[in-house]
């Protein structure tokens, strides 16, 4: 019973935390800056992990991959495209498939799991790194080359949050002005 509350307490303060920093986007992509500049000094001190920095790397990427695609993929869905293609249809706001927070807390996760695993040599897998190096940099390539293909032919931009402004009448000045003419 002492460590089903002893856990239920720390689950409660973790949440806590993460809740406070739900709205602070820049401190928390921060916090996940400082826990990847955390993990390359612990690989770089250590000289090994390479295949545990490779994992990371693929499952960083497909959180990437999954942040910038739509939910629904304007290529299987059944109703037409999902995304508005020119200015005078409705405004839809773009959907992703993995939310922004989602992304930041799985990949937190992912660096100090990989943290973890660089405490046990038993996953420092020897390996030549400079294959592995090469072979994620033309996955990363070619994913994203693809990727860039697929947001260019639906004309859709995942970067954009903000609704477009409406077309802006005259400011109530000017209004004034011309009705005591």
């Amino acid at each position: 019973i002492f460590f089903r509350l002893t856990m239920a307490t720390l689950q409660q303060r973790a949440q806590r935390v993460l809740d406070t920093l739900v709205p602070q986007v820049f401190l928390r992509w921060g916090i996940a800056l400082g826990l990847c500049m955390l993990y390359v000094l612990r690989v770089t001190l250590v000289g090994g992990y390479f295949i545990i920095s490779y994992g990371v790397g693929i499952f960083i990427l497909n959180l990437l991959i999954q942040f910038l695609s739509p939910q629904t993929d304007p290529d299987f869905d059944e109703d037409g495209l999902s995304l508005p293609t020119k200015a005078d249809e409705e405004y839809r706001p773009f959907v992703r498939k993995l939310p922004e927070y989602k992304f930041w807390l799985s990949t937190c996760k992912a660096f100090l799991v990989a943290m973890m695993l660089t405490t046990s040599r038993a996953f420092d897998v020897p390996v030549y790194w400079p294959i592995l190096l090469f072979y994620f940099i033309l996955l990363t390539a070619l994913t994203m080359k693809k990727r860039i293909e697929h947001m260019i032919k639906h004309k859709y931009v995942p970067l954009s949050g903000k609704k477009p402004k409406p077309a802006t009448r005259a400011p109530q000045k000017e209004f004034e002005k011309e009705l005591t003419k």
